[in-house]
């Protein structure tokens, strides 16, 4: 029998990804811009610490899809939508990956401390270099802006299958409703 929508631990780890994703992005874009303290410090280290969230729940996820599986895509897409769909997705989950590796290894060559809500710390990705970690952090930025645009389109996409299609594409990722 296919599959018809994704499992529960597949949605739970989507939705609990996307709730921190948007709280870390805009973070991210605009600690520089805070004054120096205590209160960027404890932003920094937050974004820090959620983005380790976020790499480890990128993992989860990946393994809950090659143990659980996904649903076949959506037999009513064009070729065109099932194509953009697939690099799409593909692509966020690179970035959910990526992404927060950047990061650790910019924050590393600065070098700065990544303690994880102050109850350890991870070990250094790169070695103490302040250019380096110039060029990390700008591909930790370009990256993050990468995601934004990818989610724009994936929620575009997710709001046009519910409100203009009306497919059922969406619901298949939505949490389940008790009748």
């Amino acid at each position: 029998m296919k599959r018809l929508e994704y499992s529960a631990a597949s949605k739970f780890l989507h939705w609990l990804t996307a709730l921190i994703i948007f709280g870390v992005l805009p973070a991210g874009f605009i600690l520089d811009d805070l004054p120096e303290g205590p209160i960027q410090n404890l932003g920094y280290d937050l974004h820090r610490s959620f983005g380790f969230v976020i790499l480890l729940l990128a993992a989860a996820r990946l393994a809950v899809r090659k143990v659980s599986g996904a649903p076949e895509a959506y037999a009513g897409l064009t070729p065109f939508e099932r194509c953009l769909s697939t690099a799409t997705h593909h692509s966020l989950y690179a970035l959910l990956v990526l992404t927060p590796l950047l990061g650790w290894a910019a924050t590393s060559a600065f070098p700065v401390k990544i303690s994880v809500f102050w109850l350890f710390d991870l070990p250094p990705l790169a070695p103490q270099s302040e250019a380096l970690s110039k060029v990390l952090f700008k591909m930790h930025e370009i990256s993050a802006i990468a995601i934004v645009v990818l989610l724009v389109g994936h929620i575009g996409g997710a709001l046009m299958h519910r409100l203009i299609k009306r497919d059922g594409v969406m619901e298949r990722m939505l949490p389940a409703r008790k009748s």
